[in-house]
């Protein structure tokens, strides 16, 4: 970068989209390719997907899931066995029709998803009950021709990891799905510092193909949501559309049950949305490439290049930690590191040195804490818990504030147009209404079917018929 000052981002109460695009670009997350919707990966931007990665994974294996590859090619043929599943994806497909020149004689979809391909798979290795249950996941990318891409939020292309098990019963697909949405939960919450609001989506809103849908739903810093993450149940629908049978306890032919689950490189932007500010990224603790930037202060002195190269040493066994020795000012690097949202800045200077000190500054608020040398890792373990702690609860905070209760029809529609964020409110359950709901906001939609439902009032907000269920709403990304 040139050796200047990151140059000012747009204030986000001014444009949030317009700081939004600033901060992927200055905080060197991405760059923009020659195709439009499909973006390129700086090593920062993709170190956090990284770290994501890498913690969901091993809490993928802890609960035995195996990692597979499936093809990034679909022939036209298998798609289309399961009629509502490729009716849903339907408009987001890219298709190959030439091979090396020539025409082809099926048209090949570029993956949007991979149910019919391990679908296909699993047909050919279930026999019996004890090949019950294949937890398999695969992390890769896939294809959505997006009308409207924003980084992150919605592209063409995407990283993301796609889980697609088999079961023996019912029973187990459903507790698996279930199990497979509360990982995500815990993992907003404890690694993302996002709290979020989980349930069911409604029958409109369920992937294509499920029985039922369940989602992570956290609540960006304007209010919008984003849907963060889905576990589905499939029954056993795509089993009977691929001949999936095995030799039951009782030496009878059935069909497994099916789940698949998964999160993306949408987690980056809630990231972004949810926790950064007018000085750039905040990132959680826990996903952040650097969690200590070390910046000698008067380094041309005697000795403190060396100290701060000894910290990096002692420190890099317990923490991602990088030594900024470079020409440009100390005003540059606190800068440069603010924009990048690394959760500590560690200085470090003759006089520090003298006294067996540092100066440790936090991203989140700000605030500096003298610490003694010989407490280093205690302190910074200590200081990165609060940090997230911090985090967790100034977007709890936002999420509270933001949430609302509409009892009535024109309630709901007046928080719609002047407060936004989420809507709790009844429904009787006809997807009418939820499309009436949505038309006349202007984009608000059904989120979920909490699981913990209140009881606002007896009747449905947009009809006045009995209600069903209580109903999170909110427009989304």
């Amino acid at each position: 970068m040139d050796n200047k000052l990151v140059k000012e981002i747009t204030s986000m109460e001014e444009d949030f989209t317009k700081w939004y695009t600033d901060i992927v670009k200055k905080a060197d997350l991405i760059d923009y390719s020659s195709v439009k919707g499909c973006m390129i990966f700086r090593p920062y931007g993709f170190a956090i997907w990284e770290n994501i990665r890498n913690i969901l994974d091993a809490r993928f294996k802890e609960l035995g899931h195996e990692n597979v590859s499936m093809p990034l090619f679909i022939p036209e043929s298998l798609l289309q066995k399961e009629k509502d599943h490729v009716a849903g994806f339907a408009p987001e497909v890219a298709w190959v029709t030439h091979g090396g020149g020539e025409k082809l004689t099926e048209r090949l979809c570029v993956r949007p998803t991979s149910e019919v391909l391990f679908c296909e798979h699993y047909k050919n290795i279930i026999e019996s009950y004890r090949d019950l249950p294949k937890l398999y996941n695969q992390w890769c990318n896939v294809v959505r021709w997006e009308k409207t891409t924003r980084p992150f939020l919605r592209n063409l292309e995407f990283h993301w990891q796609e889980g697609h098990t088999m079961h023996e019963t019912e029973e187990d697909a459903r507790e698996e799905t279930l199990r497979m949405l509360h990982v995500y939960n815990d993992f907003y919450r404890d690694s993302l510092a996002i709290p979020a609001i989980i349930g069911k989506k409604t029958e409109k809103e369920k992937f294509a193909g499920a029985i039922d849908t369940y989602t992570v739903e956290p609540m960006m810093h304007n209010g919008f949501a984003l849907q963060g993450g889905t576990s589905h149940y499939f029954g056993d629908g795509f089993a009977k559309a691929f001949d999936i049978t095995f030799t039951d306890r009782n030496n009878k032919l059935q069909h497994p049950h099916q789940t698949s689950w998964g999160v993306s490189t949408r987690m980056i932007g809630a990231i972004i949305m949810t926790h950064g500010d007018d000085s750039g990224l905040v990132l959680p603790p826990a996903i952040a490439p650097i969690q200590v930037v070390i910046l000698p202060i008067a380094m041309h002195k005697a000795g403190v290049l060396e100290k701060a190269a000894e910290l990096k040493e002692r420190l890099k066994t317990s923490f991602r930690v990088k030594l900024d020795d470079s020409d440009n000012s100390p005003g540059w690097k606190f800068s440069e590191y603010e924009m990048k949202g690394v959760p500590l800045r560690l200085e470090i200077g003759p006089r520090d040195i003298a006294d067996g000190v540092c100066v440790i500054v936090r991203r989140d608020n700000r605030e500096k804490t003298v610490v003694k040398l010989e407490n280093l890792e205690a302190e910074i373990k200590r200081l990165l818990a609060e940090v997230h702690n911090a985090m967790y609860e100034k977007a709890k905070k936002n999420l509270e504030e933001k949430t609302s209760v509409a009892k009535s029809y024109d309630e709901f529609l007046d928080i719609a147009a002047n407060k936004g964020g989420f809507i709790k409110a009844m429904w009787c359950g006809d997807p009418e209404c939820e499309a009436k709901l949505k038309d006349v906001t202007g984009g608000v939609k059904s989120r979920c079917i909490p699981f913990e439902e209140e009881e606002i009032t007896d009747t449905c907000v947009c009809c006045g018929k009995k209600a069903k269920h209580m109903v999170v709403w909110g427009r989304q990304y």
